[in-house]
């Protein structure tokens, strides 16, 4: 089977480059070949390659010291990359530095076909490993975090739902909600999800960084393109090939780079500032604004084109005052993760008093508040096993709301909520029962359930 990145085979003997590219293209493996080290550096610059054949005497100069100066650079650039060094000196000095730099291993010339193409197979199967114990790593880290997945209010549901369902496609996503609603955790959720969750996962708040920086951090520079520019930048575009780059705070980028965002996803190419040939990219995008786009676009502060390329699929987070029956799950979720915080090392529990009060706040932070809280709420509560509304920095700041069902416990506020949720739903759908589920994140045997357990039916 053929790899599915390109392999690049580096050697100033074109006689060597033809046996042995034929070699690994008989193998299944797609060869670009370069016989100096210039165009060697500028095919590298501008592809992603897993996999790097690379004699170490290449002209200019043709000096194994250069050579080993060049493969530190490479290795430098991309540490990811694995490098097969294959050179006609057989020096133990030359192999011993080559590893030590961090080469894969050292072959030396006349090179046995079958010993190479053993090595290539192992080099790609360790590129492959490696991708996967990230990707691994990345989903674990996420899991012990992420609040963004915790929930069963019926808009949450349904915004996840549609996340999910087009993951698998390379459509791009356009994330709205209020700040700290979870936006970038729902993307790296996406990313989990797709064809490229063995990429890389790139993020970046276009509100964050003035426009000049932002343009480097994203299209990348090269050397004394600016004062400061003192080595090549690849910048995150290029990160991200072959992965998904998350633009936040979208609606905060100014219109001029808006254009040169819009060009790159148009083409797949991006321009490095101060360079004069572009990069090939292959990145799928995920952005995310708190802003209201559509204004923006009457106001003519955000471009019709741009809104069109990134808008592929809207998903919009509904806010934590929304999600009324998720709050004592999510707040149950982020006391979980403070139990590291107790005397005791176990989590603290809410007391019926403290739910309450949960329940009368109205959020303006939504989850980065939530989770704000019950980390403090967790560390003023001392060797108490329950949270009273005493630990809460709210409590006494702002009245309690008053239910608007009527309910008095918490569940009973719970099940109220999810009624009135339901009943609401049927009323858009005009009474259809399908139409109804879908919109409440739910299969129609699920709704037909709960409409007679609340008497609906």
């Amino acid at each position: 089977m053929a790899s599915s990145q390109p392999l690049l085979l580096v050697d100033d003997d074109a006689a060597f480059r033809k046996v042995y590219g034929k070699l690994l293209r008989d193998a299944g493996h797609e060869v670009v070949e370069a016989g100096d080290r210039p165009s060697a550096r500028a095919t590298f610059e501008a592809r992603a390659f897993p996999l790097v054949l690379l004699d170490l005497m290449l002209p200019p100069d043709g000096s194994v010291s250069a050579g080993l100066e060049g493969l530190a650079a490479l290795l430098d650039a991309r540490p990811g990359t694995k490098v097969i060094v294959i050179s006609g000196v057989g020096d133990t000095r030359h192999s011993l530095e080559a590893i030590r730099l961090g080469a894969y291993d050292f072959l030396t010339k006349p090179v046995d076909p079958d010993v190479l193409l053993v090595v290539v197979q192992r080099a790609l199967a360790r590129v492959a490993l490696e991708r996967q114990v990230e990707a691994l790593r990345t989903s674990l880290a996420q899991a012990s975090r992420d609040a963004a997945m915790v929930g069963q209010s019926p808009s949450f549901l349904a915004s996840v739902s549609l996340a999910e369902r087009v993951a698998a496609s390379d459509l791009p996503v356009l994330i709205t909600g209020e700040n700290g609603t979870g936006k970038e955790l729902l993307a790296r959720t996406v990313h989990l999800k797709s064809r490229r969750q063995s990429g890389p996962f790139i993020p970046v708040n276009c509100g964050a960084l003035p426009e000049t920086l932002l343009e480097s951090a994203l299209f990348g520079h090269v050397k004394g393109s600016f004062t400061g520019a003192t080595r090549d930048h690849r910048g995150l575009f290029a990160e991200a090939d072959g992965g998904t780059l998350f633009l936040d705070e979208l609606g905060d980028m100014t219109s001029a780079l808006q254009v040169k965002v819009l060009r790159a996803l148009e083409t797949g190419d991006i321009l490095p500032v101060g360079a004069d040939r572009p990069v090939r990219v292959d990145v799928r995008l995920i952005s995310a604004t708190h802003r209201d786009l559509g204004r923006m676009l009457q106001e003519g502060a955000f471009r019709e084109d741009l809104y069109w390329r990134v808008k592929g699929v809207e998903v919009r987070l509904p806010p934590l005052r929304e999600r009324a029956l998720d709050l004592p799950l999510l707040a149950t979720h982020f006391l979980n993760q403070c139990a590291h915080l107790c005397p005791d090392g176990r989590a603290r529990l809410l007391s019926e008093a403290a739910a309450e009060a949960l329940a009368a706040h109205a959020w303006p932070g939504n989850l980065r508040e939530l989770r704000h809280e019950m980390q403090r709420a967790t560390v003023l509560a001392g060797e108490r096993r329950e949270l009273q509304p005493e630990d809460l920095s709210f409590t006494g700041s702002e009245r309690p709301r008053a239910s608007p069902t009527g309910a008095t416990t918490l569940a009973a506020k719970v099940e109220a909520l999810e009624r009135l949720e339901i009943e609401e739903a049927l009323k858009r759908h005009g009474g259809n029962r399908t139409h109804s589920a879908e919109a409440l994140g739910l299969s129609r045997q699920g709704l037909l359930k709960k409409l007679d357990r609340y008497g609906l039916t």
